[in-house]
């Protein structure tokens, strides 16, 4: 199968877009969202997305916010469609997404520009897949990564902080608790550093991040702690806590202009076109 079959093509939007399928070896093949870029220019990055839905829900279409927003800052952007639980637990999403950075990579020349630094970049439970997959490209030699953006990522799968308790979000009937069951079919999956980032003991050697969180997101407490460990690890770490209300991590998926949209695109806009790539170590 051809890494390129074009199954759609939306030419009215702004920007445009067009699913393309993914060969995945011994499974079905991955529809990727990409976004193009009103224009090309030398530098210009290329960002693997994932959408939010507490690992059992959410889709491309209802990542279209952020994705949106990661094109209005000036990347070419591929939104994945991974995977979900319980039909699909870990490692499936992260092995999927992996797989996709590395089609990524061969075709940025396509896509956005010859040498593009590429991003992976998630919200909430697609926060997760992409440290997920930031991880894997350390571990097994690449795709060298040129940073990772992060938007109130699901990390901790012990949902103990205070800003969880704060929002009032208990273990029963609560999504998150929902999704990391589903998403963790084996009690040792919590303890992979795949599986929950927040628990992984080694984290040198990641790229440069962006954290984003808000003073009303129940994940907040966990994305500020992934700051503090990865500083102390040595990695490059921006932490912006947004002071407007941003309704996170739900608002993610209502569509639409969103509140935050500004303030956010502030912070990743230089992130994105300012960060150069580097070499893995």
């Amino acid at each position: 199968m051809s890494p390129r079959t074009v199954r759609s093509f939306k030419a009215d939007a702004a920007p445009s877009w067009r699913d393309e399928s993914v060969p995945v070896a011994g499974a079905a093949a991955l529809s990727v969202r990409v976004y193009c870029a009103a224009e090309r220019g030398t530098g210009m990055p290329m960002v693997l997305h994932f959408h939010a839905g507490t690992f059992v829900g959410g889709s491309v279409a209802g990542g279209a916010t952020v994705a949106q927003l990661l094109v209005d800052a000036g990347a070419a952007v591929a939104s994945v469609d991974y995977p979900l639980a319980p039909a699909h637990p870990f490692p499936q999403a992260a092995e999927a997404g992996y797989v996709a950075l590395q089609w990524l990579e061969r075709q940025r020349r396509r896509l956005a520009v010859a040498r593009a630094p590429l991003f992976v970049a998630g919200e909430e439970a697609g926060g997760n897949i992409a440290a997920a997959v930031a991880m894997m490209a350390r571990d097994r030699g690449g795709p060298a990564l040129a940073g990772q953006i992060l938007l109130s990522p699901m990390l901790d799968v012990c949902m103990a902080t205070a800003s969880l308790r704060d929002a009032r979000i208990g273990v029963a009937g609560c999504p998150c608790a929902e999704g990391w069951r589903a998403y963790l079919a084996q009690a040792a999956d919590a303890l992979h550093p795949y599986a929950t980032p927040a628990s992984s003991l080694r984290l040198a050697g990641l790229p440069p991040t962006l954290l984003a969180s808000a003073t009303d997101d129940p994940l907040r407490d966990e994305t500020q702690a992934f700051a503090e460990r990865l500083r102390a690890a040595g990695v490059p770490v921006e932490l912006h806590l947004l002071t407007v209300p941003t309704g996170w991590p739900r608002s993610y998926q209502q569509g639409g202009a969103a509140p935050w949209s500004a303030a956010l695109r502030e912070r990743i806009e230089p992130f994105l076109n300012h960060q150069p790539a580097r070499e893995l170590p």
